[in-house]
């Protein structure tokens, strides 16, 4: 559509001018009265037909835009569906792939009876400990560091390589060393856990420092801002959705570490139960073990994107 209307002047005495009934059907707006209007009309006309206009960016809409939850929601319904339409027509052996309602009943039982004479209760209160423990330190130091890091040229040069180095490491490649060092109690768990999320937040604070205006910190100082303000009122602020981000992405290193930790000498929790279960080929606890972890794991997520919009509702998320 034309951003302008075309016009035609009439020849009768009194001047008036017509607009292109395409334009006027383009808004939803066109009636026969508005064809033929006075001269002084057609201001008003133009700017109606201006104002359902609309710009290249919203006609085709921003990236991500919209409200996914009922395209989330009968995708994994349909998933859910497909998954079982494949193990009821015997496309797959149970023993390889059980049925929803396998998998169901098998949860039922664990919630009852448990697994290895230990409740499914106490699996997931010894996975959460390791977890979110390690997740605490975690939040403590890495995010101080990582502040520090992208501050401070000396901090920068002692930790950057270090943390750069072991970042691309698999846990399973340090795992042995930790468990020289600290032995295989609960202590190594953690720590293997802890190292996995370390990187990932770390750099995250980096690179929220890096984005911080320098025209702001330039600001703040000619305002007679101290460094300490600087760094609170302008660098961390400038940082939190960065931070934020990194926990979320530091949080799900350690999902994917903790089967690892409980790998050795591990007496309770759901990555152990999932390891015991694939030993003895109960395939529908392996599946249901995955399932608890993802699904914690997504709530975790879910709370921290509410973190996001809540702290840093400018970012848009």
């Amino acid at each position: 559509m034309s951003q302008q209307a075309a016009v035609t002047v009439s020849n009768n005495s009194e001047s008036a001018v017509k607009l292109k009934e395409v334009d006027l059907k383009a808004v939803n707006s066109y009636t026969e009265e508005e064809t033929y209007a006075p001269e002084p009309h057609l201001i008003r006309l133009l700017n109606k037909i201006k104002s359902y206009t609309l710009t290249p960016g919203q006609y085709y809409g921003e990236p991500g835009q919209g409200n996914s939850r009922l395209i989330s929601i009968l995708s994994s319904i349909g998933f859910v569906m497909l998954w079982a339409l494949v193990t009821e027509a015997g496309w797959v052996k149970p023993l390889f792939l059980p049925s929803p309602i396998s998998v169901a009943e098998r949860f039922v039982d664990l919630w009852v009876e448990g697994f290895a004479g230990v409740s499914l209760a106490d699996h997931l209160v010894a996975s959460l400990t390791r977890v979110f423990g390690a997740f605490f330190f975690a939040v403590l130091t890495a995010i101080p560091v990582g502040i520090l890091i992208g501050c401070n040229v000396w901090v920068r040069g002692i930790f950057d390589p270090l943390i750069e180095f072991y970042r691309p490491l698999p846990p399973l490649a340090y795992l042995p060393l930790v468990i020289i060092w600290l032995g295989i109690d609960e202590t190594s768990k953690i720590t293997l856990i802890y190292l996995a999320m370390f990187a990932p937040i770390a750099l995250s604070a980096r690179a929220g420092v890096s984005s911080a205006k320098s025209e702001q910190i330039q600001a703040a100082y000619s305002m007679g801002a101290s460094k300490i303000q600087v760094l609170y009122h302008v660098i961390i602020k400038s940082a939190t959705p960065e931070i934020l981000t990194g926990l979320r992405i530091g949080i799900g290193f350690g999902w994917t570490t903790l089967v690892a930790s409980e790998m050795v000498a591990a007496e309770a929790g759901i990555g152990y139960m999932v390891l015991n279960a694939a030993e003895f080929l109960v395939t529908d606890v392996v599946i249901a073990g995955i399932v608890i972890i993802g699904l914690i794991a997504y709530s975790f997520d879910l709370f921290m994107r509410y973190l996001e919009k809540k702290l840093v509702p400018w970012k848009g998320y």
